[in-house]
């Protein structure tokens, strides 16, 4: 248990520090510059752990629409609106917008993929709205304003990954969790390779500071490579419910580090709509919860 909680503990700060470094990046390197470096540095670091696994021949024979479509949904598109949110609004804010992700995959799942929700799923995802809206500081003015499209292509993003994750678990259970990781990340990395070569070509060579390498490293190698280890392994050796607890850490980690590093303000709405977000999120799994005490229950008679 020890190393599970030391793992938890190590993932939270990376992707906690993840919201860190594009705040960072993105100035020099334009929005799809940071997408497209991250996939790279990623790709490349999990590469290197496929050959020396010998697993690279299992890359081979994929479904070649929904990589492309899991790429697209869980790295490239949410990676640049992610980007574009720590343009306007502050990496710790963003952490705690993107902390609302298991709320959207649950609403997309109902909505779309026809899973069933309970009643107290339904209380989740109406606290974790009213939790969006304290974020905003109850200023109905402020929808007009900034912070609207700071937390608006934050929310774009959780609702890419929630779309992402329900595509993933249909068509992708069979393969190997880190040809799954590698494949998407190189995917994603020629769709923002293409875009950034129509929009923003300066991109490809913008790497001219020790910094940006740095913070590309932080980003790309554990934020995106190592991370995904990290994660798996958890779910390996503890459960997939252990794994989730990192949704209730990275944002108080990105709120440290953003204010020690970046001199970022934490606000009591912060604080407050974050404690209305984890709470939606835990009744939201309300479901989950029943149907694991239900099978405990039947083992035990």
């Amino acid at each position: 248990m020890k190393r599970l909680y030391l793992a938890l503990l190590t993932l939270s700060l990376i992707w906690g520090m993840s919201f860190l470094f594009i705040k960072l990046l993105v100035v020099d390197l334009g929005v799809w510059g940071v997408v497209f470096w991250r996939c790279v540095f990623g790709a490349v670091t999990l590469l290197l752990l496929l050959i020396v696994q010998n697993k690279l021949k299992t890359v081979k024979r994929l479904p070649l629409l929904p990589i492309f479509f899991i790429a697209l949904l869980n790295n490239a598109l949410p990676w640049a609106l992610i980007a574009v949110s720590e343009t306007i609004i502050s990496s710790s804010l963003a952490s705690v917008v993107n902390a609302t992700t298991p709320i959207w995959t649950i609403l997309i799942g109902f909505t779309i993929f026809s899973s069933k929700m309970v009643k107290m799923q339904w209380v989740g995802v109406l606290v974790g709205f009213c939790g969006i809206i304290v974020l905003l500081e109850l200023n109905l003015f402020q929808l007009f304003q900034n912070n609207l499209l700071g937390v608006g292509t934050m929310l774009g993003a959780t609702m890419c990954y929630g779309f992402g994750a329900h595509i993933s678990k249909k068509y992708l259970q069979d393969i190997p969790i880190m040809v799954i990781s590698f494949s998407t990340l190189a995917v994603a990395g020629i769709i923002s390779g293409v875009v950034m070569a129509i929009i923003e070509p300066s991109g490809f060579h913008s790497i001219n500071s020790m910094d940006a390498v740095i913070s590309l490293i932080g980003l790309g190698v554990f934020g995106s490579g190592f991370a995904y280890l990290l994660y798996y392994y958890m779910v390996k050796e503890g459960s997939a419910e252990f794994a989730s607890l990192v949704t209730y850490l990275v944002p108080i980690s990105a709120m440290i580090w953003g204010s020690v590093l970046l001199g970022e303000n934490i606000t009591p709405h912060m604080l407050i709509g974050l404690f209305l977000i984890f709470s939606g999120v835990y009744l939201s799994s309300y479901k989950t919860k029943t149907k694991k005490e239900k099978v405990v229950k039947k083992i035990a008679v």
